[in-house]
C-alpha cells in the first residue's frame, strides 16, 4: 500500500546546494599541493638580480614563481629561507608588487621564463564572497522551515485579530447563567451598537470601553463570545499577548493597525483578552520594558486621543485589575467596569442547569443539592464537575448519570483523584482516622461551623491522606468573630486529637496549621480583632498588589508592633488549642467510635456521623441519669 506524499523539492535543492558548497571547499584545499610562501619584495628583487627565479606569473598587483636551486634559497634571510624550504621543491613563493617597479625592463634582458596574469576582477571577487553567503542563506532557510518557518517580516507590524461576523459564534446570552447583572450590562452595549439613535437623541454618548473583571473561570471570555454571537456588528478578538514582541516598535504598530481595521469596519467591537499582559503599570520595578510601555502608550492614544474612533467599542477582560495602569482605567477609556464574582447558590444551580441540558440524568439527581455542595466553584469548575460525572457514569456503563457520579466528581474536584494504589500501614491508617475524626467532631460541636458533609480516610490527590468535607448551608459574605473562632477550632481538631490519643504528633497536620495561622493572622492584621492592637490594620497594599516586584516590601509598622502581632496570633492559636483539647477530652468516647467506624468503612456521610453523635449523647445521658443520686441525697 503506497501513500501519496507531497515532496518538498525546496528542501532537496537546499541540501544539494549545501553539499556542493562543502565539496568545493574540500576540493580547493586538496588541489593546492604546494602553497606559495610569502616573501618581501626586496628578497624577490635580490633573487631576480641573481637570476635564481623562474616560471614567474606577473599580475598588476602580485608576482608568483619558483626559486631555481637551493643555492638561491641560501641567498635569502634565514627566516624567509626557512619558510620557502618548508614548502618543499620546487621552492614556490609569492610577493606583492610595489608601485613604480621596473620588473619588465629587468626581465627583458634575462633568460627567465615569465608570463602575464590578469587579476580575477570584480566577477571573481563577487563569486568569492557571494557563494558562502548564498550557502548560509540556504542553510538558514532550511533550518527555519524545519522549526516552523520564518516570520513574514514584511507584515510583522500587522495585527491579525479573529473576525466574527453576525452569528459566527455559537454562544449566545441564553448559554450563560448565574451572572445576570453582567449579562444585562453587555446586552445594553449590544443595544448601543444596534440602535445608537435611541440613546443619542437625548445627547448621550456610547461608552468607549468596557472592562470585565473576575476570577479565573467565572465566564469573562464566555461573555465576550456571547457578545460576538448576539451583536449585529463585526467583532474583532485578539489576545493581549499578541501585541508583545521582541522587536521594538512592533507592538505599537500592531495597535495602530488594529484600530485602523476597526475604524474601517465601524461600528464594531474589539475584544482584548488578558489585558494585563499589555496594560501593566508603567515605570515599576528596577527593570524597564520600553517595548511594552510604548505599546501601552499607543493603546491609550488610540482609545482616547485626538483622533476620534466613533463606533468602536473596546471590550477587555482580566483577572488582575490591581496591576493595570490607572490611565487605562479612567473614564473615557474604560467607562464601565463589570465585576464578575463567583456565583452564589442560586447562580450555581442555574449554571448546572445549563451544563446538564445535553446530559442524561437519573431521577435521584438534585441540582439544588449539588449547588449547595459546591461553594466557591466558578462556572468552569461546575462545567468540569458535570463532565467528570458523565465520564464516571460512562466508565461504569450506566444508563444515566446518578447522584453518586456527581459525588465522586465533586470529591475529585475538591481533593483530587482517588489513590487506591497508595498502601498505608495499620498505624498510619489509625492516625489518619483519629485525625479526621477530630476535625469532624470539633466541627459538629461548634454552633457556627459549617456542617460536615463527608469524612474520608481514602487518599486523594498528591498529598491528601484523608479529608473532612464541610458544606455551608447558605452563602455568607460577612463573618463574625465568634464564627471565625469556631473555624479556627475546626482547623486544629485533627492535631489535638493526635496529641490526646497517641501523646505524639505527626506531619499530617501541616496544612491545617498553615490554614489556622493564616486565619489568625488575618483576624489580627486585617479585621482589628485584637484588644492589644485596637482598630488599626497592617498591610502593605503596593507590595501585595505586585507593583514593586523587584523591590523588598516595606512594612508600614514598627518592630514592636510586629512583635505584638506575633504574640496576638500565638494567643489566638493557644486559646483555640485549649478549647479543642477540652472538647475532645469531654467527648473521648465519641472520638473513639468515629475513628473505629472510619477504619471499618473508610467513608462516613453526614447522616451516619450525626446518627453516631446522637446515639452517643443519648447513651451518655442515660448513664448519667442512672448513676445520679436521689433528690433527697443530693439535698443532704
Amino acid at each position: 500500500m503506497f501513500m501519496d506524499k507531497k515532496v518538498d523539492f525546496s528542501n532537496i535543492v537546499v541540501i544539494i546546494g549545501v553539499m556542493g558548497f562543502v565539496a568545493l571547499l574540500i576540493a580547493e584545499v586538496l588541489l593546492i599541493k604546494t602553497p606559495f610562501a610569502p616573501i618581501p619584495y626586496s628578497d624577490f628583487h635580490k633573487l631576480l638580480v641573481a637570476r635564481q627565479v623562474d616560471n614567474l606569473e606577473i599580475s598588476p598587483t602580485r608576482v608568483t614563481g619558483t626559486v631555481r636551486t637551493a643555492a638561491g634559497v641560501a641567498l635569502l634571510p634565514a627566516s624567509d629561507a626557512a619558510v620557502i624550504a618548508k614548502n618543499g621543491a620546487p621552492y614556490r613563493f609569492t610577493t606583492v608588487r610595489v608601485n613604480g617597479d621596473r620588473i619588465g625592463e629587468e626581465l627583458a634582458t634575462s633568460d627567465i621564463r615569465y608570463a602575464g596574469v590578469a587579476d580575477e576582477g570584480w566577477a571573481g571577487s563577487l563569486f568569492g564572497w557571494l557563494l558562502p553567503v548564498l550557502g548560509f542563506i540556504l542553510l538558514w532557510n532550511f533550518l527555519s522551515k524545519r522549526a516552523g518557518g520564518l516570520q513574514n517580516y514584511a507584515g510583522i507590524g500587522k495585527s491579525r485579530p479573529t473576525l466574527y461576523v453576525q452569528q459566527a459564534s455559537s454562544v449566545t446570552f441564553d448559554d450563560i447563567a448565574g451572572i445576570d447583572e453582567a449579562k444585562a450590562e453587555l446586552k445594553q452595549i449590544v443595544e448601543f451598537l444596534c440602535n445608537p439613535d435611541r440613546y443619542r437623541r437625548l445627547g448621550g454618548k456610547i461608552p468607549k470601553g468596557v472592562l470585565i473583571v473576575g476570577a479565573p473561570g467565572t465566564g469573562k471570555t464566555l461573555l465576550a463570545k456571547a457578545v460576538a454571537g448576539e451583536a449585529k456588528v463585526p467583532f474583532l478578538s485578539i489576545s493581549g499577548s499578541a501585541f508583545v514582541e521582541m522587536f521594538v516598535g512592533v507592538g505599537a504598530a500592531r495597535v495602530r493597525d488594529l484600530f485602523e481595521q476597526a475604524t474601517q469596519k465601524a461600528p464594531c467591537i474589539v475584544f482584548i483578552d488578558e489585558l494585563d499582559a499589555l496594560g501593566k503599570v508603567r515605570g515599576t520595578g528596577t527593570v524597564s520594558n520600553d517595548e511594552r510601555e510604548q505599546t501601552l502608550n499607543q493603546l491609550l492614544v488610540e482609545m482616547d486621543g485626538f483622533e476620534p474612533n466613533s463606533g468602536v467599542i473596546i471590550l477587555a477582560a482580566t483577572n488582575r485589575p490591581e496591576i493595570l495602569d490607572p490611565a487605562l482605567l479612567r473614564p473615557g477609556r474604560f467607562d464601565r467596569h463589570i465585576a464578575i464574582d463567583r456565583p452564589d447558590l442560586t447562580g450555581r444551580r442555574q449554571i448546572l442547569q445549563v451544563h446538564v441540558k445535553h446530559v442524561k440524568l437519573a431521577t435521584d439527581v438534585d441540582l439544588t443539592e449539588l449547588a449547595s455542595r459546591t461553594p466557591g466553584f466558578a462556572g468552569a469548575d461546575l462545567a468540569n464537575v458535570v463532565n467528570e460525572a458523565t465520564l464516571h457514569a460512562a466508565e461504569l456503563n450506566k444508563a444515566a448519570v446518578e447522584m453518586a457520579d456527581f459525588d465522586e466528581a465533586i470529591d475529585r474536584a475538591m481533593a483530587g483523584m482517588e489513590r487506591k494504589s497508595r498502601v498505608m500501614n495499620e498505624q498510619e491508617k489509625i492516625t489518619i482516622a483519629y485525625h479526621e475524626a477530630g476535625h469532624a467532631l470539633v466541627a459538629q460541636s461548634r454552633a457556627h461551623c459549617d456542617p460536615v458533609k463527608k469524612v474520608s480516610i481514602i487518599p486523594r490527590g498528591v498529598a491528601a491522606l484523608g479529608y473532612t468535607q464541610q458544606v455551608p448551608t447558605e452563602d455568607r459574605y460577612v463573618l463574625r468573630e465568634s464564627e471565625l473562632l469556631d473555624r479556627l477550632d475546626a482547623c486544629l481538631g485533627g492535631r489535638v486529637a493526635e496529641e490526646i490519643v497517641f501523646n505524639d504528633i505527626s506531619t499530617g497536620a501541616a496544612n491545617d496549621l498553615d490554614q489556622a495561622s493564616a486565619l489568625a493572622r488575618h483576624m489580627i492584621m486585617r479585621c482589628g480583632m485584637s484588644p492589644q492592637l485596637g482598630l488599626a490594620t497592617f498591610r502593605d497594599d503596593a507590595a501585595r498588589a505586585g507593583y514593586l516586584r523587584f523591590a523588598a516590601p516595606q512594612e508600614r509598622y514598627s518592630e514592636s508592633t510586629a512583635r505584638t502581632i506575633d504574640e496576638e496570633v500565638r494567643r489566638l492559636l493557644d486559646e483555640a488549642h485549649a478549647r479543642v483539647e477540652r472538647t475532645l477530652h469531654e467527648k473521648r468516647a465519641l472520638l473513639d467510635r468515629i475513628a473505629s467506624l472510619l477504619l471499618e468503612r473508610e467513608v462516613l456521610d453526614h447522616a451516619t456521623l450525626q446518627q453516631l453523635i446522637d446515639e452517643t449523647e443519648t447513651d451518655a445521658s442515660s448513664v448519667t441519669a442512672k448513676s445520679a443520686p436521689p433528690a433527697a441525697m443530693r439535698l443532704a
